[in-house]
Parts: structure tokens; sequence; C-alpha cells
């Protein structure tokens, strides 16, 4: 019996290690320019009590603040007690779900020389998601977080096709990827742009399909999400500013793993900036 309860415990916590948080978002393949040092800092935990909790490039400075271009990059991973259980996404984010289960930001300055166009078409390839790599910290080494991703011409039929291109990935559009992550398997996403224009490009992904563990449903439509804000700063600078929330309802299964959560979030910005995503050090161990 003892090891039978040993084997559970463990099984239960390489689902929560490996499983995608983030809706896992399409991001840009590495072919943007890598940044100078690959180094990340966690806000100081004095911020936390004194912050409202995240908010996004809409209007007003952003919390957390973008770091310096050449400085580390900034995550954070929010606590409930911040906030309470009921915690309200900031309007521009699009969510009216109240609450999270898990929730990281990501706050950046990162040189990329291409005009939006570019990164539009990189945002677009979705086979390029395939390989990308993560720190477990179950495991304690580099592992591959998603297995297969395919661009979909819709949510239901399930039939794939070419990458997305920047022609088709206009302002108030919804695309469809499907996606496979290292353990909980195949998914389908609806990406939606909110914006794309010449200095600004925010586009958000959410799970549209029940994601399962063992047959046992874990995460129902809508309960992962992501919003990537990009903004231009100057003909080679780019802000960066993500959010990747948990709803408050997700399966017990899959909390608790807070360092997990930063580095598949990092993972995300990495493949981004075109830091390779295995690179030594990871954000947490």
């Amino acid at each position: 019996m003892v090891l039978h309860a040993m084997r559970i415990k463990n099984c239960m916590s390489w689902f929560r290690d490996a499983l995608t948080f983030s809706a896992l978002l399409l991001v840009l393949p590495a072919a943007c320019p890598a940044q100078e040092a690959d180094r990340f800092q966690l806000s100081p935990p004095a911020l936390q009590a004194a912050q409202l909790g995240p908010r996004p490039p809409c209007g007003k400075e952003p919390i957390p603040s973008y770091p310096g271009l050449d400085d580390s990059a900034i995550v954070k991973s929010w606590s409930k007690s911040d906030f309470g259980r009921d915690w309200r996404p900031p309007a521009c984010t699009g969510w009216s779900a109240v609450g999270f289960t898990a929730l990281v930001t990501v706050v950046a300055r990162f040189r990329h020389t291409s005009q939006a166009e570019g990164l539009l078409r990189h945002i677009g390839a979705i086979s390029g998601l395939r390989g990308m790599r993560y720190w477990s910290t179950t495991h304690k080494q580099w592992r591959t977080l998603i297995k297969g991703a395919y661009a979909l011409t819709d949510s239901q039929s399930g039939q794939r096709r070419e990458d997305f291109t920047p022609d088709e990935m206009k302002a108030g559009k919804d695309l469809y990827f499907e996606q496979t992550d290292n353990l909980s398997g195949k998914a389908v996403y609806r990406m939606h742009i909110a914006e794309a224009s010449a200095d600004r490009l925010v586009f958000e992904v959410e799970n549209v399909s029940t994601m399962r563990y063992l047959l046992i449903p874990v995460l129902h439509p809508g309960e992962v999400q992501s919003i990537y804000f990009l903004d231009r700063e100057s003909d080679n600078v780019w802000r960066y500013y993500s959010i990747v929330r948990t709803g408050k309802n997700a399966n017990g299964m899959i909390v608790g793993n807070e360092t997990s959560s930063i580095n598949r979030a990092i993972a995300f910005y990495r493949h981004l900036v075109g830091i390779p995503t295995d690179q030594e050090p990871p954000a947490a161990r």
C-alpha cells in the first residue's frame, strides 16, 4: 500500500510539472536576435503586498515595470493571498472570469530588427513551437515541453493547414491551432488577435477543448489563458509583457508547482527573443 501511494504521488507530481501552463500560447520561433545575456530576476517579495496585481501596458505604467534593455527579464508568480480568490483581471485583457489558481507575469525589453510584420510571421509559425524545452523541477533536467503543434482550419474539424501568414493575422481575427504537450496530450487553442499595428501587437490564447489526464478532465475550456503585449520602443527595441493564468476552478492535481509555472513562462519568453530555451541557467530550480 505504501509503495502504491508513493507511485500515485509521483505520478501526480509529474503531471503538475508537465501540464502546459499558459494555454501555451504560440510564441515566436527562435529567429529573433538573442539577448546578450539570459538572466532572470524575481520581483522582490517586499513589493508584493504594495502592488494590487499585474497591470499590463494599457495606458498606464505597467506593473511590474519594464527593466532596462540589458537587465534581466522580470518574472513574478503572484499569490492568491495578495488580492484574494476573486481577483479581477485588468479590463484590457478581455478576460471576464475572476480568480486564478496560478498567475505568472514576465516583463522585458528585447532587441529585434524586424518590422511588426516579421513578428506576426513568427507568431503565426505554429509548427515552430515543436521541440520547445523547459527545466523540469520534478525531474531536475531539461525536457521537451511541446511535442507537436499545427495550425487548424477551424476549431471543430481538426483539419491541419499551413502556418498562419501576417495577412491573416488582423485585429479582431480568431485563429485555431492544435498542440501536444509532454504529458497531457492534444488540445485545441484559440488565438485572438486583439491589436496589430506597426508599433503594437496584442494577442491572447485560451484552450477551447478540455484537457484530460488519464481520462480525467483537469482543465475545462477557457481555464488556461495567456496574453502577450509587444510594443515597439525604437527601431530595434521592443517591450514584452505577458500574463499567464490558470483558472481558479482548475483540477487540484495541477495546483502547487510554482517553479514549474515560472519555467514554462520563461521558456516562451526565451523562444520569443531567440534564446535557446534549454540554455543554462533555468529561471527556477
